[in-house]
């Protein structure tokens, strides 16, 4: 991965600026970024009490927890896939 060129996009996050270094194109830091800053601000609205570091972790946490019930179930619609395509046998 080291020959892969690297792209700076400067993005604002829960109003900082953060400077992301990364091999993805810009559009798709840019998309992250704005993942996460709408996600802080949606549990910002709902727990306003926390401060910044907490409320990052919880962001991260939530956002983790929906990126592991993604995976299970394209890992489980893989396995439906395989076994449809193999005609419905278990090997």
């Amino acid at each position: 991965m080291t020959g892969q060129p690297k792209t700076r996009v400067s993005v604002r996050i829960y109003g900082q600026d953060y400077t992301i270094v990364g091999a993805e194109s810009p559009a798709h830091i840019r998309l992250v970024a704005a993942f996460v800053d709408d996600k802080m601000h949606e549990f910002s609205e709902k727990n306003p009490m926390l401060d910044v570091p907490k409320l990052a972790v919880l962001t991260a946490v939530n956002i983790a927890s929906e990126y592991l019930k993604l995976k299970e179930e394209y890992n489980r619609l893989r396995e439906q896939l395989k076994k449809e395509k193999d005609g419905g046998r278990d090997d």
